[in-house]
Parts: C-alpha cells; sequence; structure tokens
C-alpha cells in the first residue's frame, strides 16, 4: 500500500511569536511538525508497517523546513519529498499535493486536521477536490481492511463510523494514534533517506496578507446585580452596542 502523509513547518506550539513591523518576527523560533500531521503520521507508521507497503512525506515548503522533513524521517517514513516552494495559502498548497499524487497513485493520503500557524483546516478537502477522491476530517480512527477503511470521525453531539474504499484523504486528529519520538536508530537512519526535491507547479495566487494586527485587549468587566435587569440592558444597548 502506498501511503502519503503530508506535514507542515510551524512553530512551536510553545513559542511566544513577536511582531515586528506589522509582522512576525519568527528569528530564533523554533520549527516543529505540525501537532495534528504527528497524529497522521504516527498511524501512517503503523499502518505502513501492518499493510508492508511503502511511506512517503511530502512537505510544501524551502529548505528550511528539511531538518523537519528529516525528522518524519526519523520516526518512521521511508522517503520524503520537499515541492521547494513558501507555501502561499491553503489553495496553492493542495494544488501541489494534487500534483504529487497524480504521479504516484497513492493509496492513502492523510495529514493534520489542520496545521497550528494559520488553522485554516481547508487542505485536505481541497486535494480531495482536485483528485476526486473522498476526504473524511476529523478522522479520530483509521483501520483498514484491504482495500477498505473504518473511520471513525467526530460529529457535533457524537461519533460516526465511516466505511470508504481506497483511494481517499483524511485529515486527522487524536487519538488516531500516539505521537512517536524518533530513537537514535530511526535519527541516524533518517540522514540517508531519499529526499527529492521537487519544483513547484503554476499556480495563481487568489490570496495575500494585507497585514496582521494584534488583538484589542479586553475591556474590564462590569458586574451588574442579577435583579437590575434595566441596567444590563442599557449597558448592552448604549456601551455594548449589541442591542
Amino acid at each position: 500500500m502506498k501511503i502519503l502523509i503530508c506535514i507542515s513547518h510551524v512553530p512551536d506550539t510553545n513559542a511566544k511569536i513577536p511582531f515586528k513591523d506589522g509582522q512576525p518576527d519568527l528569528n530564533g523560533i523554533s520549527f516543529v511538525i505540525a501537532p495534528y500531521d504527528d497524529f497522521a503520521l504516527a498511524r501512517a507508521v503503523e499502518l505502513r508497517d501492518e499493510t508492508k507497503g511503502k511511506l512517503t512525506v511530502l512537505n510544501v515548503g524551502l529548505a528550511d523546513t528539511e531538518p523537519t522533513i528529516r525528522k518524519a524521517l526519523a520516526i518512521g517514513a521511508d522517503d520524503a519529498i520537499r515541492v521547494n516552494a513558501h507555501p502561499h495559502d491553503a489553495f496553492y498548497v493542495a494544488s501541489q499535493i494534487a500534483a504529487i499524487a497524480k504521479q504516484e497513485n497513492y493509496d492513502l493520503i492523510l495529514m493534520g486536521r489542520e496545521s497550528s500557524d494559520f488553522n485554516g483546516g481547508q487542505v485536505h478537502g481541497m486535494v480531495a477536490e482536485m483528485l476526486g477522491l473522498p476526504c473524511v476530517v476529523p478522522c479520530m480512527k483509521l483501520d483498514l481492511n484491504g482495500n477498505v477503511a473504518v473511520m471513525q470521525r467526530e460529529i457535533e453531539g457524537g461519533k460516526e463510523v465511516v466505511e470508504v474504499a481506497t483511494p481517499f484523504v483524511a485529515g486527522c486528529q487524536e487519538p488516531i494514534a500516539e505521537w512517536k519520538i524518533p530513537n537514535m536508530r530511526g535519527i541516524m537512519s533518517a540522514k540517508t533517506k531519499p529526499l527529492k526535491v521537487v519544483e513547484p507547479v503554476a499556480v495563481e495566487n487568489y490570496t495575500h496578507i494585507t497585514k496582521y494586527e494584534m488583538p484589542p485587549q479586553r475591556s474590564s468587566v462590569k458586574m451588574i446585580d442579577k435583579d437590575n435587569i434595566g441596567e444590563l440592558v442599557r449597558l448592552l444597548r448604549e456601551e455594548a452596542k449589541v442591542l
């Protein structure tokens, strides 16, 4: 079984990112595999082992993302592809993933339900649409029975179990698998695993970032006596202007 796992290269979720001249100042910030992608990667490694298949990791990013790709190889991916481009937006990234996937005919295309930098949660759906494949999001459990996958996904107020034949796209989240920490053997072997760099396909940019702004400071809280409904209504109308 051929499995493609798509990962994002994102700032460490514990990092505090300052702004400089209206832009995020990423100097000195550590980068990691996006947390939801890490869950997808962990399950992909397990499925590769179960099916004795092949697992390829894909990242759309410039050369500075290669340490993150190497970490995915250390965790268990067999080889890697880096699309040599800045990931402008979800459509651009999805277009690059779809272009690679069309060439290789993967059985499974897994990724996190969203990245932790822009939290758009759009790429999996776009990739599936571009390839004409079904998409399951957020996938919390994934088991294979031949070429049929039984998946559990979170819905409002409960869980839903779906069956999908391969190939398909899934955006994953916990508890699909436990994160895997690379061991020394994995780290050493990752240094020599194949990492192919390809140039991006031409894609028109439909979005651009105008500016960044910090969220406004929270205003002070006014406590209103529970019996003073009139004052509450006045404040909502005159100060909050929501009535």
